[in-house]
């Protein structure tokens, strides 16, 4: 069992540490489309859930559309989310079988895998599209907000997820292996502790 040890100092020692860090800059240039939609897409449903708390337990009056809101903004969230986990291949995934395969019939199986995505993720936004002309006309249960506002997301988030698996494969293609045929190299870099 290893005990942890915790060195002593002083407030003006922890003070002059944060004047004489260096601040790396600011690099945002990961994140993409899909990354700031749905941190707004979290954010409008984190208000929601917010006003509906408030009202049904502060005011114990609670405002019956902050149910049916966040659920939709919930929905949204996770297709458009879904679509960042395609872009860094993050999705769950079995590799068991490639360590044991011949990297040539590897590359073909994984080519073929990429090939199966982008055409679930279009097939996906064709169902969800003939979808949204069928219940064109309805409206939501708690407001006067058509209902193909919330599957609209959904919509964006195949069309996302459907244009990103296409980038990974051209990707995977031009590398030579995907994330099924090496995990290792698409891990996180280890941080080493100064």
């Amino acid at each position: 069992m290893t005990t942890e040890v915790h060195t002593q100092i002083s407030a003006e020692e922890l003070a002059h540490t944060f004047e004489e860090s260096e601040h790396a800059p600011v690099d945002l240039s990961d994140y993409a489309f899909e990354d700031w939609l749905a941190l707004a897409l979290f954010w409008g449903m984190t208000l929601a859930v917010f006003v509906q708390f408030f009202t049904r337990y502060v005011l114990n009056d609670s405002f019956a559309w902050t149910e049916e809101i966040a659920t939709n903004l919930n929905v949204a969230l996770v297709f458009v989310g879904a679509a960042m986990c395609v872009r860094m291949s993050r999705h769950i995934q079995v590799d068991f079988l490639y360590r044991y395969l011949p990297p040539k019939l590897g590359r073909i199986l994984a080519t073929v895998i990429d090939l199966i995505r982008i055409a679930f993720f279009a097939y996906g936004a064709v169902l969800v599209w003939r979808f949204m002309d069928i219940v064109a006309d309805e409206q939501m249960t708690t407001i006067t907000l058509p209902k193909n506002l919330a599957y609209s997301f959904v919509f964006i988030g195949f069309i996302l997820m459907c244009f990103r698996s296409i980038q990974v494969a051209v990707a995977n293609w031009r590398r030579g292996y995907s994330v099924l045929e090496r995990p290792e190299a698409f891990d996180a870099p280890l941080v080493a502790e100064t």
